[in-house]
């Protein structure tokens, strides 16, 4: 579904991706991991096309996406929920929802797919006129897998998706990650808690300083040493 050849990426003078190579088959959960700054999130915003490749190419379902804009991205089928959330505070969990949906314009299929979206998540369904800002960390969360997933996407990027959550609500969230693989959905996922991802996922890509350093099927490297290497930098 997803083929990224020889992608880097920089950040003003700074290259934070370089010569990356990697790829998500259709009904994977494909997992990133790596300390901080090792270039996760930037190869997540590179692929939803937030951010230019300085070079290296990124394609889906056989298409060549590298210059696309992001809301081509998303109309074709890749969405993302960011790190920190960044759900819209003042503005309502249903507002947050249809801007999920700002590429469509099926109406009726917007609102079943609303409705749908409570019934995945009842606790939105209960707070649906509640300002999202007022949410709980968990909540808004769910709010921002919610409004990715309005676009009805077949690629669904994960950022940090356990950021300062309680355990107990990160592993909710986690069920919830592999009930959408479950039903259909791909998953690219990056994640800081190595264990959980790679529980999670079929198959782990390690980056460290923005270089792919190895990759094999998650349940093999779940207690690979190179891992820990890879966050403690030894």
């Amino acid at each position: 579904m997803l083929e990224i050849e020889r992608l880097s990426v920089n950040y003003g003078a700074i290259q934070a991706v370089r010569d990356l190579s990697l790829h998500v088959d259709e009904g994977e959960i494909v997992t990133l991991i790596g300390a901080n700054g090792a270039g996760k999130t930037t190869t997540l915003r590179a692929v939803s096309r937030m951010l230019r490749p300085v070079a290296g190419s990124l394609r889906f379902g056989g298409r060549d996406i590298t210059r696309i804009p992001a809301d081509e991205a998303v109309k074709i089928g890749i969405a993302q929920s960011p790190e920190g959330r960044q759900v819209l505070a003042r503005q309502s969990v249903q507002d947050n929802l249809e801007l999920g949906a700002y590429t469509r314009n099926d109406g009726a299929g917007v609102r079943q797919d609303i409705e749908r979206m409570y019934g995945r998540f009842p606790r939105l369904g209960e707070r649906r006129s509640q300002l999202a800002g007022t949410l709980s960390g968990g909540e808004q969360q769910m709010l921002a897998i919610a409004r990715a997933l309005m676009s009805r996407p077949k690629l669904l990027l994960l950022d940090e998706p356990s950021l300062g959550l309680a355990p107990i609500i990160v592993r909710e969230i986690f069920d919830i990650i592999r009930e959408l693989n479950e039903q259909g959905t791909t998953i690219l996922l990056v994640e800081q808690n190595a264990k959980l991802a790679m529980q999670a996922s079929h198959r782990t890509y390690v980056l460290e300083a923005g270089q792919l350093t190895f990759s094999g099927p998650s349940a093999e490297l779940i207690n690979d040493e190179r891992v820990l290497h890879a966050y403690l930098g030894g």
